[in-house]
């Protein structure tokens, strides 16, 4: 069935209506590199774009769904234009999936780390199996959050507690983030992909019209400061890349 095409990510359209996009870097924990964010940005604007794409299930490959940063793997930016030009890249994946018209179902298997909490957040119907686990360590490595979780974090959650997950970094199982409203559904992990498949196949059944209405007008009413925020972080994140404490707390992490 119609697939696009890229190195570290797999976009398939699965059945009808339906396309699974999925991180493809299992050996690494699925852990992100420029090439994995670049390819998250295009998946989903692809999938955005196609016609035969009605509904998208956000998953990894392999034991864990995104484990953050790639240490090994890690490009440190040495200048504030290469700095801002991967953190925009980081933030254009996050406009793909919250903006774009066609709603999202994470299947959020094992570790969610850093940007890979963001993504999670930013799934329409994040799903997480029993044993999967989440955490922000950007504070402890002195950066910065992104993916517009500075507004959409405390839309779910209230900001004492926000400021608690995004402070401390501690590190969150699925039953709690269910019952904190960052885990829509929680279910065994043998039976995510089906879960998110059924969730997926009712969203494709949908009008497509009312269907991407609701999203829109969801986001734009419900998370009106979300541009707001992705520019802020941004310039938080950047100021953060450019410290050379960061080199340091990086290497120790």
């Amino acid at each position: 069935m119609m697939g696009f095409t890229y190195d570290t990510v797999r976009s398939d359209l699965v059945e009808d209506g339906v396309r699974r996009i999925a991180l493809n870097r299992p050996e690494r924990l699925n852990a992100m590199n420029p090439a994995l964010i670049r390819d998250v940005a295009r998946a989903f604007d692809d999938a955005n774009a196609c016609p035969l794409t009605r509904a998208i299930i956000f998953t990894g490959e392999g034991r864990a769904f995104c484990a953050g940063d790639d240490r090994q793997d890690h490009s440190h930016p040495e200048s504030e234009a290469e700095a801002r030009a991967l953190v925009e890249l980081i933030q254009a994946a996050t406009r793909a999936i919250c903006l774009g018209p066609k709603p999202v179902v994470g299947a959020i298997n094992g570790w969610a780390v850093g940007g890979g909490f963001e993504w999670a957040i930013n799934c329409d119907f994040p799903i997480w199996g029993e044993s999967a686990k989440g955490f922000f360590p950007e504070v402890s490595l002195n950066l910065f959050v992104t993916g517009a979780v500075t507004t959409l974090l405390p839309n779910l959650v209230g900001l004492n507690k926000a400021r608690e997950m995004l402070f401390f970094g501690e590190r969150y199982g699925a039953a709690e983030l269910r019952d904190l409203g960052v885990a829509w559904r929680v279910v065994a992990d043998a039976a995510l992909a089906g879960e998110a498949l059924s969730v997926a196949r009712k969203l494709a059944a949908l009008p497509v019209l009312s269907t991407r209405a609701m999203k829109r007008v969801l986001y734009a009413a419900a998370v009106p400061d979300l541009h707001r925020a992705l520019a802020l972080e941004t310039e938080a994140t950047v100021a953060g890349f450019l410290d050379p404490e960061t080199t340091r707390l990086l290497k120790d992490f």
